[in-house]
C-alpha cells in the first residue's frame, strides 16, 4: 500500500534553532522550510521534520542513520566539524570510534544537540 510513497522522518527537538544549525551547518542537510511546529530539512530527497516537542528524554538507541560510501572519511570530516562519536562497552571501536560488525559492516554513532542518537554506516561490498 505505501511502497511507492515517499518517507518522512521525524526527529524530536527542544530547540528548533539549535537543531536547524546542527543539521544544516554540521551535517550539511538542506533547509527547506520552517513552520510553527517543525524545521524541515532535505536529506537526499527525503524530508526530515525536526519537531519542537518541548522537554523530552531521548531514546537510548539510534533513531536515524545514513549509509555512506567511506565511513572513515565521513567520520573524519564530521570530527573536523566538532561531532563527537559515541563508544559503547562490549563493542570494539577503532581509533575513529567506528565499530565493525561480525559481517564486516561498519557503524559509528553520534548525538545531535538534543541527545538523539544518530549513525553513519558502511555496508560490506
Amino acid at each position: 500500500m505505501l511502497r511507492g510513497n515517499n518517507i518522512i522522518g521525524f526527529i524530536p527537538t527542544a530547540n528548533k534553532a539549535k537543531a536547524r544549525a546542527f543539521y544544516e551547518d554540521v551535517l550539511g542537510l538542506e533547509f527547506q522550510e520552517e513552520d510553527t511546529f517543525a524545521v524541515v530539512m532535505n536529506a537526499n530527497g527525503i524530508d526530515i521534520r525536526i519537531v519542537d516537542v518541548g522537554r523530552f528524554t531521548p531514546f537510548g538507541f539510534t533513531i536515524l542513520g545514513w549509509a555512506v560510501e567511506d565511513i572513515a572519511e565521513t567520520v573524519t570530516s564530521m570530527r573536523a566539524k566538532g561531532v563527537e562519536f559515541e563508544t559503547y562497552d562490549g563493542l570494539d571501536h577503532d581509533d575513529l570510534g567506528i565499530w565493525t560488525a561480525p559481517d564486516g559492516a561498519r557503524v559509528a554513532w553520534f548525538k545531535d544537540v538534543d541527545g538523539n542518537t544518530l549513525s553513519v554506516s558502511q555496508d560490506t561490498d
